[in-house]
């Protein structure tokens, strides 16, 4: 017989924000302040897509526009939890101008090009891969991917 006990589960909203050939990148307060994506876990009774917009603001100063799904990663972690991470695509909605000043969400934000990013002290490689990935054209799937359970079809 199988062990049917719930899985301790987290989920994270990671944003890909694009404008033109810039990106949007959050210098984060913990993680050694280093440079990444608009991303952070989904608060209980939140949608995914909820997520994604509001750790944007957050972190990043700006309203934005989900534009569709570039991946979703599952990863069982050690002791049996699991933790996913969605990446959306994403545009600014309105004035781009991205949070100047620091606050408890991040310390500043900033349009880079690709090129422009070996200059900064990224969190993870995954940054340049993700955006050269957009940038190449990567599939990305249509945001009526995501649903509530039971949705009609």
């Amino acid at each position: 017989m199988s062990d049917r006990r719930p899985l301790p589960t987290w989920y994270f909203a990671m944003v890909v924000v694009r404008h033109g050939d810039r990106f949007a990148l959050v210098r984060e307060k913990k993680h050694g302040q280093l440079w990444y994506f608009p991303a952070g876990r989904v608060e209980p009774g939140e949608t995914l897509t909820e997520a994604a917009v509001r750790e944007t603001k957050e972190e990043a100063g700006i309203d934005v526009a989900l534009t569709g799904l570039l991946r979703v990663e599952h990863s069982p972690q050690p002791g049996g939890s699991v933790r996913c991470r969605v990446f959306f695509v994403a545009e600014p909605k309105g004035d781009a101008r991205l949070k100047s000043e620091p606050d408890e969400h991040s310390l500043e934000a900033r349009w880079v090009t690709i090129e422009e990013l070996d200059a900064l002290p990224l969190r993870g490689e995954e940054v340049l891969d993700c955006f050269r990935a957009v940038r190449d054209g990567a599939p990305v799937a249509p945001l009526s991917m995501l649903t509530d359970e039971g949705a009609p079809w």
